[in-house]
């Protein structure tokens, strides 16, 4: 898909019927399409690859694109003013809101989780305790068999293997969720590593762009263990660990879950909210925003982000359980759809 430069884009469609050799009027039939353009998180992709679809569908002739480049990237396009609207699952800071000379608002889509992915053929169902896991990450543990592992995962033939992290190569929403939690309970992790969306590895991680990335060098290297999006492992069938949760039990990521860690969120006016560690459910968890800007070129693109968003907050929410994405609260969805109609505007 590619970006277009000028964030949208009329097309006109002109047919001209002219009589033979004669100076009759020229009809004109003109057909308009609006295109929004969007780029940013692929922690929702396959969410917001349906939204699109669908909307579009239902909704001709308004198209609407969207790149999945990373939430770094749709942040810095948002500053830039290159694209209509962005996606990231690291809110954006006061700072970076600041430099978007057109305003900027955040809009809440969905929840997700963070799968922590592994190649240890012949180890199902491997236990991470919340001690180990971080520590597998700012490498203080380095080997498979190593006995703080093996304690979590009684009567499992552990492997003799290196251990060998798998990252991101792109700033990333889902990076930031993941090293977000695992600041949260590791000083260690925090201090030598700490959060972000592209946070400052130690461990000479393999590296690749997007889940697909990191997924692959996962599954090409034995012995290897990164992090993806939960929907993206779970329609690729990848092995994913099971983590030590606040509540001292060990679960796997799954929708169930995730919610259980979400329900307890408290939206304040900008809808910036973290989740550093849930008291319950699946523990890597986290929220992704569409960022919206407060005025548009012409009240045309506008109207179409109004009613973009709108959708996405009512009829949208329907398909998110349907890909493992969970729902923004009701009250919270109509509040951002109030918050975007009342400021949104043209120049």
């Amino acid at each position: 898909m590619t970006l277009l430069g000028n964030s949208v884009r009329r097309v006109f469609a002109t047919s001209v019927v002219a009589a033979a050799l004669t100076f009759s009027p020229v009809l004109t039939a003109i057909a308009e399409a609006l295109t929004l353009n969007g780029a940013g998180a692929t922690f929702p992709a396959p969410l917001y690859e349906r939204y699109f679809s669908e909307y579009s569908r239902a909704n001709p002739p308004m198209r609407v694109n969207y790149q999945a480049i990373g939430s770094g990237g749709g942040i810095r396009q948002m500053i830039e003013g290159t694209i209509d609207f962005g996606g990231s699952d690291a809110a954006m800071t006061d700072a970076q809101m600041a430099q978007v000379s057109r305003g900027v608002i955040l809009v809440p889509t969905a929840g997700g989780a963070v799968s922590i992915v592994y190649n240890l053929p012949g180890v199902n169902n491997l236990r991470l305790s919340r001690a180990v896991y971080p520590d597998i990450f700012s490498g203080r543990i380095t080997r498979w068999n190593d006995p703080r592992i093996a304690a979590d995962n009684p009567g499992v033939n552990l492997p003799d293997l290196p251990i060998r992290t798998a990252v991101r190569a792109d700033g990333s929403g889902t990076t930031f969720i993941f090293s977000n939690h695992l600041s949260a309970i590791s000083p260690y992790f925090r201090g030598r590593i700490g959060s972000g969306t592209a946070p400052s590895w130690t461990t000479n991680p393999l590296q690749g762009r997007g889940n697909a990335g990191v997924a692959a060098q996962v599954a090409r290297t034995r012995g290897a263990i990164g992090y993806v999006e939960y929907a993206y492992a779970k329609q690729n069938n990848l092995q994913a660990a099971l983590l030590q949760n606040r509540a001292n039990e060990f679960v796997a990521p799954s929708l169930a879950s995730t919610e259980k860690a979400l329900a307890t969120l408290n939206f304040p006016e900008n809808f910036r909210v973290f989740v550093d560690d849930p008291a319950d459910g699946y523990p890597i968890a986290g929220l992704t925003w569409v960022m919206v800007y407060r005025q548009y070129e012409t009240a045309e693109q506008a109207d179409a982000v109004k009613k973009l968003v709108r959708w996405m907050l009512t009829e949208g929410q329907s398909i998110n359980n349907t890909l493992d994405y969970t729902r923004v609260p009701p009250a919270v969805a109509q509040r951002a759809i109030e918050v975007v109609n009342s400021t949104v505007s043209s120049r």
